[in-house]
């Protein structure tokens, strides 16, 4: 009866040992700067989410993400005969746990409106109690005084937007005339829009992709269908608070939805050279090379619109190797294929060029 107690107790801490894994994203680090892996829109059950605040922080950790922001709407707590009204209480109940568990914690809210405006995320706030007002440009002004970056949530969303093609209106005009936004969610939860880079090249904005997850997010976005949750990638100088921040108003992002990666060729041209690198060739018959191309991320690289005397495309899964033929004039001049799964506005995909490295 020991034994099989002890066998018990045994088993039960293996598996909550494997439960609490944290995964490793592989997404590279780019010259001068380091990638930061977050999710800015989630929700608790002090609006309309299903979870506790610190699960939040537990999710984020076995994500492998290194920032989040816990954005609970102001306007709308499904809860609020349960739950007391306080709109910083998942803000104050979050920082000892994501200090434990190394994330950077971000606070935030939702400020929920009908469309124009629709929803839009304040990040970097200091109180949220002091949004709750009801003139909209008001509470936008109150959050800019607080060092607020402005994120425009789910443009696309046809609860709000029936055709689900994003659009500005003239607030939003006069938001971004004022300097009062600052990013648009490319990504959100399951969908995407194309259209927003665009938006966000032609008014200086970043790009932003986030999970607005409500529920569990291992349930949300389970695999095999999912490898892993929407997030935006962070090009900043360090690992900290303040440089997450300057990232952000500087529009140093990008976004992984599925295996698509979008963001301005800029941000995503850097991270693609330091994820893909070509080996020296190991053979050469004085036509013809061979050289091994390798993808150290977690991101699938589909190239294509190869040149003649190179393979018209290369399918290259994550974290994985394959080998190329091709002319030996390769090795003096690039290898140019399109990168069809890496966008850079509505209608256009990344650049690139390949060369084996030299022997």
């Amino acid at each position: 009866m020991k034994t099989r107690t002890l066998f018990i107790a045994i088993l039960l801490m293996v598996t909550l040992s494997l439960t609490a894994q944290r995964r490793v994203v592989n997404m590279p680090d780019i010259p001068g700067y380091v990638t930061l892996k977050c999710d800015f829109h989630m929700h608790t059950v002090f609006s309309d989410g299903q979870v506790w605040p610190t699960v939040r922080v537990d999710e984020a950790w076995r994500d492998g993400l290194d920032a989040i922001s816990v954005t609970d709407h102001i306007e709308y707590q499904q809860k609020k005969q349960y739950i007391p009204t306080d709109h910083n209480a998942a803000w104050k109940i979050l920082q000892n746990t994501a200090r434990d568990r190394n994330i950077i914690l971000v606070q935030g809210t939702e400020i929920t409106r009908g469309m124009p405006p629709g929803h839009l995320n304040a990040l970097f706030i200091t109180d949220a109690d002091s949004l709750d007002r009801e003139g909209f440009m008001e509470v936008i002004e109150t959050a800019i005084g607080q060092g607020a970056f402005i994120q425009w949530n789910h443009p696309g969303w046809k609860s709000q937007q029936p055709d689900g093609i994003p659009r500005m209106y003239d607030v939003h005009r006069e938001m971004i005339a004022r300097g009062w936004m600052h990013g648009i969610e490319f990504s959100n939860e399951h969908e995407f829009y194309p259209l927003v880079m665009d938006m966000c090249r032609d008014n200086k904005l970043a790009v932003m992709g986030n999970s607005d997850i409500h529920g569990v997010i291992s349930e949300e976005f389970s695999a095999p269908q999912y490898s892993h949750r929407p997030m935006t990638l962070v090009f900043a100088r360090e690992r900290t608070a303040a440089a997450l921040k300057e990232a952000l108003f500087a529009g140093r992002t990008a976004v992984w939805h599925g295996d698509l990666l979008a963001g301005f060729e800029e941000n995503v041209a850097p991270f693609f050279r330091a994820a893909v690198t070509a080996g020296k060739p190991f053979r050469d018959d004085g036509k013809t090379i061979w050289f091994e191309l390798t993808n150290s991320s977690d991101l699938p690289m589909e190239l294509t619109g190869g040149p003649e005397g190179a393979p018209a495309a290369v399918s290259l899964p994550a974290r994985s190797s394959v080998i190329i033929k091709a002319d030996r004039r390769y090795l003096d001049e690039p290898v140019t294929y399109e990168v069809s799964n890496i966008i850079t506005d509505s209608n256009s995909v990344l650049k690139a060029e390949i060369m084996p490295a030299a022997n």
